[in-house]
């Protein structure tokens, strides 16, 4: 991970540390088994907090969730799973006290503002706490595995490849007996920050096919289209022949694609998730608490998987409620945790945020107020 602002960062780190130090003392501490007496997060928390927006991230909210409340039986934690889109608009109306979003907000629209939940020129808190890959899955009768390459996957989506025995498929998948089978492309009907990474790395990778870049809401490609992540696996389900995106912990039992990188094909796992961000620099031109991945979707390093989320936790740098963020920065503080990474990559299969992705966390959290 290249931390281009940590030094930024760096004057508030003593602070940070003493205070998670009390929270420690306080709760017990956390450790990776899961023995503490309560999770990482503030403790006697009370009152209701409410989220929206990514779907991707549901499963590992509900655990984020669970954890806090089991130590915290006062406090409510409403998420609603109304996609990327809809919760940055949520927030930014103040609609929602935080948001889930598979993109950071970009610059611009930080700019224009404003965000009503927030005080008077507060920074916005971005904070990349799940990582996972978007699985590639299709419906194909007794096919479990594919591969495919940048420019062939760009093609079936883009509407140019239409039959799964298509000599380009076939080329990349030696032994594998392909049905002429119709390709059946599905995409999210709903404004998506998993089709925004999806689109990204298609565009990324090969613009000469997929002209339409990096966007949000699926083009006039044709294909069929699914209101949020679980309307994408139900219609892949559902199908024969279908071929759609996803945040990998809903892959299921569908078919998967392996994904070209260099000359190697990757299949997607937590690891090669971890890995790309890693090797992904951040956005400039940010506030110290805005942290933003920069994915690099066409690195050709060992072991990596280009088609990845980062999906963010926002929330403001200065509340006009305090109470408000108190339970955000209970919330942030507990996802962001070791226990809390390794919650939600028990429950939805992402990959934990590493320890120097961490500590940036952290002291971004420590602004809150």
């Amino acid at each position: 991970m290249k931390i281009s602002r940590f030094a930024q960062l760096g004057a508030v780190a003593a602070v940070a540390s003493l205070a998670l130090a009390g929270c420690a003392s306080n709760e017990g501490g956390a450790s990776s088994g899961g023995s503490s007496e309560a999770p990482a997060g503030a403790s006697s928390l009370t009152g209701t907090l409410v989220g929206g927006g990514a779907s991707s991230q549901e499963v590992a909210v509900q655990a984020w969730t669970q954890g806090l409340q089991t130590a915290n039986p006062d406090l409510t934690i409403d998420y609603d799973p109304s996609g990327s889109g809809t919760g940055r608009e949520s927030f930014q109306a103040g609609a929602v006290q935080f948001a889930g979003s598979d993109r950071a907000f970009k610059v611009d629209e930080i700019t224009a503002g404003p965000f009503d939940g927030c005080a008077d020129g507060s920074d916005l808190v971005e904070l990349p706490t799940y990582i996972s890959p978007i699985a590639v899955v299709f419906n194909l009768e007794g096919i479990d595995s594919l591969n495919l390459d940048a420019t062939t996957l760009a093609k079936i989506f883009a509407g140019q490849i239409t039959t799964w025995n298509d000599p380009a498929i076939a080329a990349l998948n030696s032994g594998v007996s392909l049905p002429a089978t119709a390709i059946t492309p599905v995409h999210r009907s709903d404004k998506s920050g998993t089709t925004g990474n999806f689109t990204d790395y298609l565009g990324k990778t090969a613009p000469d096919v997929w002209t339409a870049g990096s966007v949000e809401e699926w083009p006039a490609l044709g294909g069929e289209a699914a209101q949020g992540t679980s309307g994408v696996i139900s219609a892949v389900e559902g199908g024969q022949g279908t071929i759609g995106y996803a945040d990998a912990s809903r892959a299921g039992n569908l078919g998967t694609v392996a994904i070209q990188v260099g000359s190697d094909f990757v299949s997607y796992s937590p690891e090669a998730a971890a890995a790309i961000v890693d090797a992904s620099p951040e956005e400039e031109g940010r506030a110290a608490t805005d942290i933003a991945i920069k994915l690099d979707r066409t690195s050709t390093e060992a072991g990596v998987y280009p088609i990845v989320l980062v999906s963010y936790l926002i929330g403001c740098a200065e509340y006009k409620d305090a109470a408000t963020a108190e339970l955000v920065k209970g919330f942030f503080t507990y996802a962001a945790s070791e226990e809390g990474q390794e919650a939600a990559a028990s429950a939805a299969g992402s990959a934990p945020i590493s320890d120097t992705l961490r500590e940036q966390v952290t002291t971004a959290i420590e602004a809150i107020k």
